[in-house]
């Protein structure tokens, strides 16, 4: 694919905050942060919409706190046509790590891992999506 170059202006600040985003993230330049911060951009606002995605959700919680896990179920089993399988790995002898694949409209699949990661007790949640039309 042709490369287009065209000049940005940047204010001091943005310009040194876009340069420790390029080291952090190891991008070889600044065009190639630009670029995964367009891109990323374009895809996150698809997300937004009706289209269907297939993604999964990634929960992180100690496995010893029942309630957890009953609430997840109970939110797993009023979503069963979203949900295509459910995976549960123990990561230490307290937490697990769960890994809940998904398939449906964007819209609902954002609202389904919102409320998983909204769990009370959840150390860690995020859902990742990938278009599939």
């Amino acid at each position: 694919m042709p490369v287009s170059r065209f000049g940005v202006s940047l204010d001091e600040e943005l310009l040194k905050a876009l340069d420790e985003y390029v080291q952090e993230n190891n991008f070889a330049n600044r065009s190639q942060a630009i670029r995964f911060l367009v891109e990323k951009n374009l895809v996150e606002k698809k997300w937004k919409c009706d289209n269907i995605v297939a993604g999964a959700i990634t929960l992180v919680y100690n496995l010893s706190k029942k309630e957890i896990r009953n609430r997840i179920q109970d939110i797993q089993a009023t979503h069963t046509e979203l949900i295509l399988s459910s995976q549960l790995f123990h990561i230490s002898t307290e937490n697990c790590l769960e890994i809940v694949a998904v398939k449906g409209p964007s819209f609902q699949l954002t609202a389904l891992a919102d409320q998983l990661i909204g769990i009370k007790g959840i150390q860690h949640g995020k859902l990742t999506m990938s278009k599939v039309e």
